[in-house]
């Protein structure tokens, strides 16, 4: 995640997280951005209590996907915030303080390796891995501004009907994008439906 909004997913440890941790982009709440803004962990124990409440879209959706907790740490080092670790666990219950920890521990390793692949870049390139997903959030903004022209609406309610649309579909907001930008998906400002 970045400073001027800039998110994606850079790495998951299996296959099936990517898709529940983007719901967090699709849906624009959520543990991750929470964290992100705060520049704390945001721990929840218990996905069906108040974290219902907190993101009415999110917490749901996740809960449906079998997770039960799920607890973000901030990537940042002093003031530069980098991006968020995110760990899901298919039981409820706090963690532990030895999982705290490793948490913690994972958080920092991942900072490191952020810097460390970010210095061996190329002046004014993002570090290797990182500029794909710079690459996928680039074509949202871009289809954001298309759908906003398109209908006649404003950025911030553009992006809101992208993410709606995503959801309604189960797509991810990156493949909902692309297929804006390539032209395949427009939204007409006439319909209340888009049109393919």
């Amino acid at each position: 995640m970045g400073e001027g909004g800039m998110r994606g997913v850079a790495a998951v440890s299996e296959p099936p997280y990517e898709a529940i941790e983007e719901l967090q982009f699709t849906l624009g709440e959520g543990p991750c951005l929470d964290a992100f803004a705060t520049r704390q962990p945001v721990l929840v124990p218990e996905l069906a209590g108040a974290a219902m409440h907190r993101w009415p879209g999110y917490a749901p959706a996740v809960h449906g996907c079998g997770m039960r907790a799920v607890f973000a740490f901030p990537l940042q080092v002093g003031a530069a915030r980098l991006g968020v670790l995110d760990v899901f666990r298919a039981e409820e219950g706090a963690l532990s303080a030895r999982q705290f920890r490793q948490a913690l521990t994972f958080a920092d390793v991942a900072v490191t390796t952020l810097l460390d692949e970010q210095e061996r870049a190329a002046p004014g390139a993002a570090a290797e891995g990182l500029d794909e997903v710079m690459g996928q959030r680039a074509e949202v903004y871009q289809a954001q501004g298309m759908v906003s022209v398109q209908m006649g609406i404003s950025l911030v309610d553009a992006l809101a009907r992208l993410r709606a649309h995503s959801y309604a579909e189960n797509r991810p907001l990156g493949e909902v994008a692309r297929d804006v930008v390539a032209r395949r998906l427009a939204f007409d400002s006439d319909q209340s439906e888009e049109k393919r």
